[in-house]
């Protein structure tokens, strides 16, 4: 989307979360909330992205590091929204076009809605327009005061709200489409808040009104495509309506999914066609799966790990940084960390690779047409050969490898 920046409000704290971490890095699906955010906001095109961070910054910025687009204001002391956005002023001085404004912490089932908000704001050329939802049962939000005429007038938080406006359904969303020329001179008019004495980003609305400036409201009949957290139960609802989502893209793109209730697949998975998952599988972010693998029950991928076409990761697996081969089958009760798995493997029920010293993580090796027996313990670091074989029960000390077809048994395990 050209000519149009996009603010992400990431500052305060959430004191409603009853947490020491920083609302906006509370996790749905594997990714904070603030990391939903930026992706939706660049899956419409903007590239000028702007978070503003205040509260244990470092955090937020380590979060989003790795995205080199994005460019981090600091707001030092948590003085509200209207005070953080002002924070920009100075880095989009020179920037010539609109201004979206998100919050941190406001999941966005749908990129349509804000693309089609977008759409209206450009269409219409307000000043500002506001994305409203009307609700059956609006507590807990700011109403949105609209004149005889039906024009927008004012936010109201819920906290100032009379009895009259309470009863009002039509709500704020928290996003906005500023056009850039008003929008600081009105910034710096703002005045604190009588109760929590901190500077509403919601106020601009009245001022806005009193200048006779053109505000557009656009509405939205459910606010469940955008939800806002303030606390712990919002977060599970959130969760619940992208964990469908993410089942549902799978199944359409040729998953089979026993039992979506029952699964659990976060952000960035990629899954091949013709996969089976079964019941009580938990798939973390950045995991791969090939073609024709079948996935549990009871079975859990860790993030990063991988594993490739027509595999087999069965009942009360763990497979943590780890890649696994193609045709392997891991069926039982095995833990696999840190290790490289070739192809047709098997992996016999109740193996360990001991990855961890008390220190540091090593890597186990299982070459292609390896059979790892049954209760096998395999002490990292070790390589096991191509076709090699462990009996039942052995224990393989780090360093002592098995090589190309051999055949090791006991404890410790000796090469017969």
């Amino acid at each position: 989307m050209k000519n149009v920046a996009a603010v992400i409000l990431a500052a305060g704290k959430g004191t409603r979360m009853k947490s020491q971490i920083p609302k906006v890095l509370h996790e749905v699906c594997g990714w904070p909330l603030v990391r939903h955010v930026v992706s939706q906001v660049k899956k419409m095109g903007i590239k000028k992205i702007i978070v503003v961070v205040g509260y244990r910054k470092n955090l937020v910025i380590d979060c989003l590091r790795d995205d080199k687009k994005i460019k981090f204001i600091e707001q030092r002391q948590q003085q509200g929204t209207g005070h953080a956005l002002l924070m920009c002023e100075k880095e989009l001085q020179n920037f010539r076009g609109d201004i979206l404004v998100l919050p941190g912490d406001v999941f966005i089932e749908s990129i349509d809605v804000i693309k089609k908000f977008c759409s209206y704001q450009k269409k219409h050329s307000h000043d500002m327009s506001l994305l409203t939802a009307t609700l059956a049962a609006p507590k807990g939000y700011g109403r949105i005061i609209r004149d005889a005429q039906e024009n927008v007038v004012a936010i109201r938080e819920e906290l100032d709200a009379s009895r009259t406006e309470k009863g009002i359904c039509e709500v704020n969303t928290s996003i906005y489409f500023f056009k850039k020329n008003m929008l600081f001179p009105t910034l710096r008019r703002l005045k604190k808040n009588r109760i929590k004495k901190e500077y509403y980003l919601t106020d601009i609305v009245s001022l806005y009104s009193n200048r006779g400036l053109a505000i557009g409201g656009y509405n939205i009949d459910d606010l469940g495509c955008v939800v806002g957290v303030n606390n712990r139960v919002h977060l599970a609802v959130i969760q619940d309506i992208l964990k469908k989502l993410i089942i549902k893209r799978h199944q359409l793109n040729g998953v089979t999914v026993m039992d979506p209730n029952n699964t659990y697949i976060e952000m960035n998975v990629k899954i091949g066609n013709d996969t089976v998952i079964y019941p009580f599988t938990y798939i973390e972010k950045d995991v791969n799966i090939g073609m024709g693998c079948k996935i549990g029950p009871f079975c859990k991928i860790r993030c990063g790990s991988s594993v490739r076409d027509n595999s087999n990761i069965g009942s009360f697996v763990e497979i943590v940084r780890s890649r696994v081969g193609s045709k392997t089958n891991i069926k039982h009760l095995s833990y696999i960390g840190d290790t490289k798995v070739g192809d047709k493997v098997n992996i016999g029920a109740g193996t360990i690779t001991a990855n961890f010293d008390g220190r540091k993580k090593h890597q186990t090796k299982i070459n292609d047409n390896a059979f790892i027996g049954s209760n096998t313990v395999l002490v990292a670091p070790v390589n096991i050969g191509r076709g090699a074989k462990t009996g039942a029960g052995a224990v393989v000390p780090k360093r002592r490898n098995i090589p190309k077809g051999k055949i090791a048994v006991g404890v410790p395990a000796r090469v017969m």
